[in-house]
C-alpha cells in the first residue's frame, strides 16, 4: 500500500459524509451471535441436557411404568404433603414477607441493619446446617421448650426458614422505589391508612409479591436438606417429595425417582408460569 493511499485512508471525511455503519453492524451482529452461542451452550450443559436425561430416565419402561411410579401410595402421600405444606408456607410468607419488607423500608429502629442482614441468612447457610439448627432449637430438650420433631409442623417450619427471603427481597425494592406522593394525596383527601394501602400500595406491590411467592413455592417443592433431619422422613406422615426421591435412588429405583421428579418439576413450572402471567397482567393494569 502506497504512502498516498494510506494518507487518503487516514484523512478526515468530507463534511456531511458519515462513516458507513456496516462495520459496526457486523461487529454487533458477530458479538450477538457469539453471545447467543455461549448462552445456548451454557444453558444446554447446565439445564437442557440434565432435563433431557431426567425425562429419558423417567420414560424407561413406558407410560405404564411411569404411572405406576407416581401413583404408588407412598409417592402420592409424599407429593400431597409437599404440595399442601408448600402452599401453606407460601401463603404465610406472602403475608409476613410483605410485612417484614414494609417494616425494613418504612420504619427506623435499633438493629435494623442486623435484621436486614439476617433475612439473607437462609441463602448463605447450607440447608443441612439449617436442619441441624432447627433440630437443636425445636427438638427434644431444646431451649425453645417444645419438641416438634418428626411432625408435619416441623416440615412447615423448615420450609418457612429456607423460603423466608424470597418475598421480602422481591417486595423491598418496589417499596423503596414507590412514589409516596400518591399516598400523601390520598391521605390529604381523607382516606384512612387501610384504604391507602389497599387501593394504592397493594396494587403496586402485588406483582412483586406474586414473584416472591412463585420462587418460594418452587424452592419449597424441592427442599431436602433442612427437612431431612427434623422431619424423621416417616412414610405417609412426614416424608416429603425430595426425601422420597432420595430414598428411591438409594433403593436403586432411579427411574421411579426420576418419574416423581418430573411431577415436581411440572408443578414448579406450572406455578412459575401462572405467577409470571398474573404478575405481567397486574403490572400492565397498574401502569
Amino acid at each position: 500500500m502506497s504512502t498516498g493511499s494510506a494518507s487518503e485512508a487516514l484523512a478526515p471525511l468530507p463534511a456531511g459524509r458519515r462513516p458507513s455503519p456496516a462495520g459496526g453492524r457486523l461487529r454487533r451482529h458477530g458479538g450477538s451471535a457469539l453471545g447467543r452461542g455461549l448462552l445456548g451452550m451454557y444453558l444446554s450443559v447446565l439445564v437442557l441436557l440434565p432435563l433431557a436425561a431426567l425425562l429419558a430416565s423417567a420414560a424407561k419402561g413406558g407410560p405404564s411404568a411411569f404411572w405406576q411410579s407416581v401413583s404408588s401410595p407412598e409417592a402420592v402421600a409424599a407429593l400431597k404433603l409437599t404440595l399442601i405444606v408448600s402452599a401453606i408456607v407460601v401463603a404465610i410468607n406472602a403475608l409476613f414477607g410483605t410485612l417484614i419488607a414494609w417494616v425494613l423500608v418504612r420504619d427506623e429502629f435499633p438493629g435494623k441493619r442486623i435484621v436486614n442482614a439476617l433475612i439473607d441468612l437462609p441463602f448463605a447457610l447450607p440447608t443441612i446446617v439449617a436442619g441441624v439448627v432447627l433440630l437443636a432449637l425445636y427438638g427434644k430438650g431444646g431451649p425453645a421448650g417444645v419438641d416438634i420433631t418428626f411432625t408435619r409442623a416441623a416440615v412447615g417450619l423448615a420450609l418457612l426458614f429456607v423460603t423466608l427471603p424470597f418475598v421480602v427481597r422481591s417486595v423491598q425494592p418496589v417499596l423503596i422505589e414507590l412514589d409516596g406522593s400518591m399516598e400523601e394525596a390520598a391521605s390529604s383527601l381523607g382516606a384512612g391508612a387501610w384504604t391507602v394501602f389497599r387501593r394504592i400500595v397493594l396494587p403496586n406491590l402485588a406483582p412483586a409479591i406474586l414473584s416472591g411467592v412463585a420462587l418460594s413455592f418452587a424452592r419449597a417443592l424441592g427442599e431436602f436438606g433442612s427437612v431431612v433431619l427434623i422431619s424423621g422422613n416417616l412414610p405417609f406422615k412426614t416424608e416429603v417429595g425430595a426425601v422420597y426421591i432420595f430414598n428411591q435412588v438409594e433403593n436403586d429405583n432411579v427411574s421411579g425417582a426420576a418419574a416423581v421428579s418430573v411431577v415436581l418439576l411440572v408443578c414448579a413450572l406450572v406455578v412459575l408460569g401462572a405467577m409470571s402471567w398474573l404478575s405481567r397482567r397486574m403490572s400492565a393494569h397498574v401502569l
